[in-house]
């Protein structure tokens, strides 16, 4: 698997270290275990000093040893923007790959990771995040989904995808749609930053647009309470970078997974709903 980020936050080792722990996810989403990486580098040195590009690759390296990874090469380009990442091979027998397509009815949804990356992150670019909210969501970015994966893989679950980009209604939706379940989302026992909701009700120009993208995207397939107010919806849509585990899992095998997952540490290990029954569309409901 490829990906790469352009910053997301200031500090260089940091930005390093979130790229890499976001690149690993997608391996870790599937029950696999990373063997190597490649480095891929966007950098220009007569914009930025080479001092920055070290520390970004730097925090990168760190990163990989804590998953126990080497980094063994790679390709830099010259790009004004500032881009890193890793391609990443990993190891999986194909008969044990966790895929995203096969939750069933009655299956336990948990996440692993609270929502609200993206609006903190354009906090930040605005200069409107404080030192805690730059804080706690470098510390979310940064944490390796590992842990969770490998609970998940000992306990045995239907299905699990990351959520990033599409944010979790986006990713929730590409899991019932291609299962053909339908699912009710609980918004309240959804896992949230509060500095998220903090900066969402103080400013909406810090909700990104592509977390207004991906709300108008899934507005077909998703029918929410009216209790549940504009804000929460953005919320629930919000773009994430090195977003938590969206895991499907048998209802017999739920709280062995909740249980597991909370002893890993340092791991959000939260029920936030069920899939219902067969659907084609997969419709989503969200209450409160």
């Amino acid at each position: 698997t490829v990906d790469y980020l352009t910053p997301v936050v200031d500090d260089p080792y940091q930005f390093g270290a979130i790229a890499v722990a976001n690149s690993l996810s997608d391996i870790y989403a599937m029950g696999a275990r990373p063997l190597f990486a490649l480095n891929v580098i966007g950098f220009h040195t007569k914009d930025l000093s080479i001092e920055i590009l070290a520390e970004i690759m730097k925090g990168g390296a760190d990163k990989a040893l804590e998953a126990g990874i080497e980094i063994i090469g790679g390709h830099s380009v010259d790009d004004h923007e500032p881009k890193y990442g890793l391609s990443v091979t990993g190891l999986i027998k194909p008969e044990e790959a966790i895929l995203n397509s096969t939750a069933r009815p009655r299956d336990v949804l948990f996440l692993t990771k609270p929502l609200g990356v993206g609006i903190i992150t354009t906090a930040i670019k605005r200069g409107m995040a404080s030192a805690a909210a730059i804080e706690r969501v470098t510390e979310v970015m940064s944490l390796l989904n590992r842990d969770a994966a490998e609970v998940m893989a000992a306990t045995g679950v239907s299905a699990c995808t990351d959520v990033t980009g599409f944010g979790l209604l986006g990713h929730l939706l590409e899991m019932t749609s291609s299962s053909g379940v339908g699912a009710r989302l609980n918004s309240n026992s959804v896992p949230v930053m509060q500095a998220a909701r903090d900066l969402i009700e103080l400013d909406t120009s810090t909700v990104p647009s592509g977390t207004r993208n991906n709300l108008d995207y899934v507005a077909a397939l998703v029918d929410f309470d009216p209790a549940i107010d504009e804000q929460e919806r953005l919320i629930l849509a919000d773009a994430q970078t090195s977003g938590g585990l969206l895991i499907s899992c048998p209802p017999e095998k739920a709280g062995r997974l909740e249980e597991n997952l909370r002893k890993a540490g340092a791991i959000t290990a939260a029920r936030i709903g069920v899939m219902k029954t067969e659907d084609e569309d997969g419709r989503i409901e969200v209450t409160p």
